[in-house]
C-alpha cells in the first residue's frame, strides 16, 4: 500500500480571526470594488523632500534563505539605499511560513497594527491582500500614469506579465518574481540510459517513457512533478490548464477542479507514481535528490536554476531544461509562480518611498542581478539582447530559454475568491496528493473535494 507523505499543514484563519481582520482593515470584502477602477491618473501622495528621512520595513519571502536568494536581495537593497541615501529599508523574512504560504504573516502583522510597508505577496493571495488586509491601489497612491511608466522604459515588462498584479482594473502589486513550470534534466542520466538528451520528453506520455527507461538502466529515479502538493498550486494550475480545463470558472464564482480535464490531469500523475516512474518525495528530498544526480526529471520553477547548477557541478553531471510537457495534442498553458509586490502602509511618506523601493525592485539594474543570479525571469525581456543587460549571460545559460518561450503564453496563476482562498487551494491540493500517492480514485476524490469546497466560497 502507498502511503502518502507526511505535510506540514498550514494555520487556516478562523471565523474570529477573519471578523478581527474586517474590523483592522479599511476594506472588509476580499473583492475590491471596480467603480474606480479607472481613477487615479494623478498621485494622491506627495514625492519626498530631497531632505526627507524616511525608513520602511521591506517583508520579502526571498530573505529566507542564506543560499542562493538571500545575498542578492540584500545587495540590492544596498543599491537602493544607496541611490536614495534619504530612504532607509529594514528587509524582513516573513515572520512564519509553511508550505509557501507567505501571506499570513503579513495578515498577523496586519491584526497587530504594524504591518510591512512594502511586501511581497505571492499571486494566490492577491484578492485577498487587497480586500481584506488593506494592499493600497498603488494606481490611487501615485497615479494610473505611473504605474503605467514604471512598465515602460528601455526594457518594458513583458505584455502578459503587466496585469498579474491588477484586481478589478485597478493595480495593487508590481510583478516582481516568477517562473513557469520547467522541465529539468539530468543529461548524464539521459545518455546513461540510452535517451538521448538532446531530445528531451514533449508529452506526458514520453515523460513516463524516459522515467521508467532511466529507472529500469541506470537505478536511479524518473520524475518528480512538483505540482502536486500545497505548495505548488501555482504549477497545478498549468497542468489542469493544458489539460483543457481551469480550477475554477473564469468569472471566479464556480469551482471547476473537479471536472474532467482536472480529473484527467491528476490521473496522469498518479499513474506516474503507481507505475514506478515516479517515486514518493516531498520537495525537499527531490531537491536534494536532483542536484546529487540521483533522479532523472523534475518539473519545477526556474527559481531553483542556480541550485540546480550548483548540484551538477559538484556532483558531476550536466544539466539541461525543457518546456513543460503536454498531454498529447492539447497546446501547453503555462501558469506563473512568484509574487507581487505591495504597499501596505498609511503613512503617504513611506507610500512613497514603498513605492520608490517597488520602482528600483523591477528596474533594469534588478532584473539583471535577479535573473542572472538566481534564475527568475527577467520580466523585462529585453534585457537579453542588451550587450549591457543580459545578452552575454543568456548566451552562455541557454537553460532560460523554455521559460522566456513559455512567459509569451502565460496565464495567470489565479486567486480563489473570498477569505477562505487558502482553505479552497487546500482542500483541492489535499485531494491531488490523496489521489497521486494515497491510491485514491481521482474522480470521486476531486469532485467530493470540489463539492466541499463550494461551501467555501463567498455568496455569489
Amino acid at each position: 500500500m502507498t502511503v502518502a507523505r507526511p505535510r506540514l499543514l498550514r494555520a487556516a484563519a478562523g471565523l474570529v480571526l477573519i471578523a478581527a481582520l474586517a474590523s483592522a482593515c479599511a476594506t472588509s470584502s476580499s473583492t475590491p470594488s471596480s467603480a474606480n477602477a479607472g481613477a487615479g491618473a494623478t498621485a494622491t501622495i506627495p514625492e519626498l523632500a530631497a531632505d526627507q528621512k524616511v525608513s520602511i520595513v521591506f517583508e520579502s519571502y526571498n530573505l529566507t534563505s542564506t543560499g542562493t536568494w538571500k545575498p542578492i536581495i540584500e545587495g540590492l537593497l544596498r543599491d537602493f539605499q544607496a541611490a536614495h541615501p534619504n530612504i532607509t529599508v529594514k528587509g524582513q523574512p516573513p515572520q512564519s511560513t509553511t508550505n509557501g504560504d507567505y501571506v499570513t504573516s503579513v495578515k498577523n502583522q496586519v491584526l497587530a497594527g504594524s504591518p510591512p510597508d512594502v511586501a511581497q505577496v505571492t499571486f494566490d493571495a492577491l484578492r485577498f491582500a487587497a480586500g481584506s488586509l488593506g494592499a493600497q491601489p498603488l494606481d490611487t497612491l501615485v497615479g494610473r500614469d505611473a504605474v503605467q511608466a514604471n512598465f515602460g522604459g528601455a526594457h518594458p515588462f513583458a505584455p502578459t506579465a503587466r496585469t498579474l498584479g491588477d484586481v478589478n482594473g485597478r493595480t495593487y502589486a508590481v510583478p516582481y518574481v516568477f517562473s513557469t513550470p520547467v522541465l529539468w534534466l539530468n543529461r548524464t542520466l539521459f545518455t546513461q540510459a540510452g535517451l538521448d538528451p538532446a531530445n528531451p520528453p514533449k508529452t506526458w506520455a514520453d515523460v513516463r517513457t524516459a522515467a521508467l527507461a532511466i529507472k529500469a538502466r541506470t537505478g536511479r529515479d524518473g520524475i518528480v512533478v512538483d505540482c502536486l502538493t500545497k505548495a505548488a498550486v501555482w504549477c497545478f494550475q498549468s497542468l489542469v490548464r493544458s489539460s483543457g480545463g481551469r480550477v475554477m470558472s473564469a468569472d471566479g464564482r464556480t469551482l471547476s477542479f473537479g471536472d474532467a480535464p482536472a480529473v484527467a490531469a491528476v490521473s496522469t500523475a498518479a499513474d506516474l507514481a503507481h507505475s514506478g516512474a515516479m517515486p514518493n518525495l516531498d520537495q525537499q528530498q527531490a531537491f536534494k535528490a536532483f542536484s546529487g544526480g540521483q533522479l532523472g526529471m523534475i518539473l519545477e520553477t526556474s527559481a531553483v536554476q542556480g541550485l540546480f547548477m550548483a548540484g551538477a557541478r559538484a556532483n558531476n553531471w550536466e544539466l539541461g531544461a525543457s518546456q513543460e510537457p503536454s498531454f498529447g495534442s492539447k497546446p501547453v498553458v503555462p501558469t506563473n509562480s512568484g509574487s507581487g509586490l505591495a504597499v501596505f502602509s498609511k503613512d503617504p511618506a513611506k507610500q512613497r518611498a514603498a513605492w520608490e523601493l517597488i520602482k528600483f525592485l523591477t528596474s533594469d539594474h534588478a532584473y539583471t542581478q535577479i535573473s542572472s543570479k538566481i534564475g527568475y525571469l527577467p520580466l523585462r525581456t529585453g534585457l537579453i539582447d542588451d550587450p549591457n543587460g543580459l545578452q552575454a549571460w543568456a548566451k552562455a545559460n541557454p537553460l532560460i530559454k523554455p521559460n522566456l518561450d513559455q512567459l509569451t503564453r502565460l496565464q495567470p496563476w489565479e486567486s480563489f475568491p473570498g477569505d477562505n482562498y487558502l482553505q479552497i487551494s487546500d482542500t483541492m491540493m489535499s485531494a491531488v496528493e490523496g489521489a497521486v500517492f494515497g491510491g485514491k480514485d481521482p474522480a470521486a476524490t476531486m469532485a467530493a473535494a470540489q463539492k466541499q469546497a463550494t461551501t467555501l466560497l463567498p455568496p455569489k
